[in-house]
């Protein structure tokens, strides 16, 4: 195989590598799965911007995030029930150990606490890293488009199986 061929070949890997990654990470959030969720990020220096909840730099304060939302219970129960569907994939594969790319995000949460449904379009603006054990986010910008709350109906009920 002659070097433009495999070189071909290493960016398309990459970029489905990077994909599965992605999958993992929003698979992780809806599922409220931290473990899965920590090791989607790269072990030294991540930065997560999450717009209006704030920026955090390294794994542990970005996953300490992710668990004070995701997992909080009032009453023994979860609080926020959260769905991630990112679209539209526009990936780059720079050299052979980092990448940038572009997704937008059909997300939806319901607040049980505040007695809301809210859907929003939201940009993930990524940059990602190959380390010893395989690609990683090293960073993440959101940038939210536009949303809409809306009240709960009466009534409304949520089975949980987490």
């Amino acid at each position: 195989m002659d070097d433009e061929l495999k070189d071909r070949l290493a960016r398309l890997e990459a970029v489905t590598e990077i994909t599965a990654l992605k999958h993992r990470y929003l698979r992780a959030c809806d599922a409220k799965r931290p473990d899965e969720f920590r090791n989607c990020f790269v072990a030294e220096g991540a930065v997560l911007d999450y717009g209006p909840l704030g920026a955090f730099t390294g794994v542990e304060p970005i996953a300490a995030i992710f668990e004070r939302v995701a997992l909080r219970k009032v009453d023994g129960r979860h609080v926020i029930f959260d769905m991630h569907h990112a679209v539209h994939p526009d990936i780059t594969v720079l050299d052979a150990d980092n990448a940038r790319g572009d997704w937008t995000l059909r997300f939806r949460q319901v607040n049980t606490e505040a007695g809301t449904e809210q859907v929003s379009s939201i940009e993930y603006r990524d940059t990602y890293r190959r380390e010893s054990d395989g690609w990683r986010i090293a960073s993440s910008k959101v940038e939210v488009l536009w949303s809409m709350t809306t009240p709960l109906p009466e009534g409304y009920q949520i089975q949980e199986s987490y």
